[in-house]
């Protein structure tokens, strides 16, 4: 029998599939990261399936004997605390070795933070990188950022609540003041969507770090012919120099950056004034 990979929801209960429901239902176990987490959402369901802990401390070591089950022709569910197994989530070592080992593994579409967050970012979608967690550890964090510098397209990053500050302070200082977008506990009764840049975020975070789970868009780069530009304020200034009136130089870095209409005025208000400062 397979090991079915099952998303659940990363804020709304209701955010699971009725397939989700009945996978949960009939399998003969769920490995889950947190028991008292998985089992109010199966409380809310009348779901009284045996549930195994399997999370990042034991999760090798756990995929043995999961593996083992699966050999004897039993049917296991792998949930995460939210969203999909796998993705920033425990999951990858149980899936690789079921397929290693020749169980069949069936991977039901659902729940995930990224989708939403992208597409409430305001930016566009095309190409994006997904790159959840950044490393912990200062140094490897910065090299990995530093690599981020070469992908123009919106890049997907999770932050934490506890240290989102010093990862917003490396960003800015290796991308520069890059458009950005922080989605805030996605699809629960307080979602919250702050567009702006880093710096804004950053300013934010100085005056209180945001509650719950967070997602960081970084807005693309790509200048009009592809190659990496300074960010919405250079192509202001480009639709600007081309005489492209004020009133649409703002509409078109809204639209295509999310940066709020009276961020992109002050912005074109003092380049103004600087000019006839000169």
């Amino acid at each position: 029998m397979p090991l079915i990979v099952v998303p659940t929801p990363v804020g709304n209960m209701e955010d699971i599939t009725l397939r989700a429901l009945r996978v949960l239902r009939a399998a003969d176990l769920i490995a889950c990261e947190d028991t008292r987490r998985t089992r109010k959402i199966l409380s809310r369901y009348s779901i009284r399936t045996r549930l195994v802990s399997y999370h990042s401390f034991n999760e090798k070591e756990r995929s043995v004997k999961l593996a083992e089950m699966l050999s004897r022709g039993e049917t296991v569910a792998l949930v995460s605390d939210a969203g999909t197994p796998g993705i920033s989530d425990p999951g990858y070592e149980l899936i690789r070795r079921s397929f290693e080992e020749g169980y069949e593994v069936d991977v039901l579409p659902g729940a995930t933070a990224l989708v939403p967050a992208l597409v409430m970012s305001g930016f566009p979608t095309q190409p994006f990188l997904f790159e959840g967690f950044l490393p912990k550890r200062r140094g490897d964090r910065r090299k990995r950022i530093e690599i981020l510098k070469e992908f123009t397209g919106a890049v997907i990053i999770y932050l934490s609540p506890h240290g989102g500050n010093r990862v917003l302070a490396d960003l800015m200082e290796i991308l520069g003041d890059r458009p950005s977008a922080l989605l805030r506990e996605i699809s629960k009764i307080h979602q919250e969507r702050i567009p702006g840049t880093l710096s804004s975020i950053i300013e934010a975070f100085d005056q209180g770090p945001p509650r719950g789970e967070m997602v960081l868009v970084l807005g693309p780069t790509r200048g009009a012919k592809g190659e990496v530009s300074e960010g919405w304020e250079g192509e202001a200034l480009r639709m600007a120099a081309r005489g492209l009136p004020d009133k649409e130089v703002v509409k078109r870095v809204t639209e295509e950056y999310g940066i709020p209409k009276n961020t992109v005025k002050r912005f074109l208000l003092g380049r103004i004034q600087e000019k006839e400062a000169l």
